[in-house]
């Protein structure tokens, strides 16, 4: 991607990409190599820092070339250890990243939409309307931003960033070509050197990228659930309608049948106090699951303004999480983290400068719903 000088962004080109540009240059392609350790492992974004780069090539590359990471608004870390980012891209909008340490791991959340094109009844980031695609740059640039304020190098065995999930803002599917560029630049070991099992895409469900993911990567599969039968699911979400549970279940075993290795779907399922919290939707879920190879995260809500959903009892969600389990499956209860900060699952907000109105929609109802609660019913896809 090239800015408004012509300068292409080095940051966003995966490792074949980085060499064509060098070969354009009538450079050898080992150059790429060169560029891409200092910029990924060591953060580098100047060329006259690259000290095994001639001064020639470092002139050269400042002519036409840059390493422009996106602007970082602001850092919060939250008193459990979570980090939040408000990063802005290009487009005036800002997104958010989160740092989840626990455990020995350290999870980044990423984000590849400034907004999301789907409306999520339940999601705060739906509700702020979608305003565009992040390029590569702004993608893995998260890492870069968060990597480097760790001081850590990716090849370090003791590496703060351990594991990248694209669940931040947006639907990651729906920015495809960019969103997988982002994961092998995220799994190169030119790059980050991160593992395919700990690569982790999240998906509301757009079935025909789900297959053509498959003929591209291996990284793990995440899929939104959050409901365990069509009806209910078309209200929490819409996209449902377009891609119902018997199309993209069996898309999500294509997926998983493909990566062998006994390697198996995560189920993300936001829990909602009387929606789908109760045994009839545990003994729904039991059933629709039962021929798919997968681990189950109960993510409790978190809440939000005006959203018209509660957070269920710590008894309900025991209840829900022990049905499952005796059933035979591998069931987590999300930990909520950097709720302080607003980082926790679904409060991530950015500043997303609307295209499709639906925030200006939703902050009038939220107005008209100041001196009574209002349940927000759940509104079809714009998309």
């Amino acid at each position: 991607m090239t800015n408004a000088t012509g300068k292409i962004n080095l940051l966003g080109l995966t490792q074949p990409k980085m060499e064509a540009f060098f070969e354009s240059l009538g450079e050898k392609r080992f150059r790429a190599g060169q560029v891409m350790k200092w910029i990924h492992h060591f953060g580098v974004d100047r060329f006259e820092d690259m000290t095994n780069v001639g001064k020639v090539l470092r002139e050269k590359l400042d002519a036409c070339a840059e390493i422009r990471p996106p602007e970082v608004v602001s850092e919060d870390i939250s008193k459990d250890g979570t980090r939040k980012w408000v990063i802005r891209v290009a487009s005036g909008s800002c997104v958010e990243t989160v740092y989840i340490p626990q455990n020995g791991r350290g999870t980044l959340c990423v984000s590849s939409q400034a907004g999301c094109a789907l409306d999520c009844s339940f999601c705060s980031t739906g509700k702020q309307g979608f305003n565009s695609d992040l390029t590569v740059a702004e993608i893995i640039g998260q890492v870069w931003v968060a990597n480097k304020s760790f001081g850590t190098i990716p090849a370090k065995s003791d590496r703060a960033i351990t594991n990248v999930v694209m669940m931040g803002m947006g639907e990651p599917l729906l920015n495809f070509d960019n969103v997988v560029d982002s994961m092998l630049l995220m799994m190169d070991d030119l790059g980050y050197g991160i593992s395919k099992r700990k690569v982790t895409l999240s998906t509301s469900g757009v079935v025909p990228m789900i297959e053509k993911l498959g003929e591209i990567t291996d990284v793990a599969l995440a899929l939104s659930l959050h409901a365990p039968n069509n009806e209910l699911r078309n209200q929490l979400v819409p996209i449902n309608k377009k891609y119902p549970l018997e199309v993209l279940l069996p898309a999500c075993n294509r997926y998983i049948a493909r990566l062998g290795d006994k390697r198996v779907l995560t189920i993300e399922y936001t829990m909602l106090k009387d929606v789908n919290d109760q045994p009839e939707q545990a003994e729904e879920m039991i059933e629709l699951l039962r021929n798919t190879p997968c681990k189950i995260n109960l993510i409790p809500f978190n809440p939000f303004p005006h959203s018209g959903y509660e957070r269920p009892s710590n008894n309900s969600i025991r209840r829900f999480q022990d049905m499952l389990h005796k059933a035979g499956y591998q069931v987590t209860v999300r930990t909520t983290r950097g709720e302080d900060i607003d980082a926790a699952c679904g409060q991530l907000v950015g500043q997303v400068m609307d295209r499709t109105r639906r925030s200006e929609r939703y902050i009038a109802l939220r107005e008209l719903s100041a001196d009574e609660p209002v349940t927000v019913q759940p509104s079809v896809s714009e998309r």
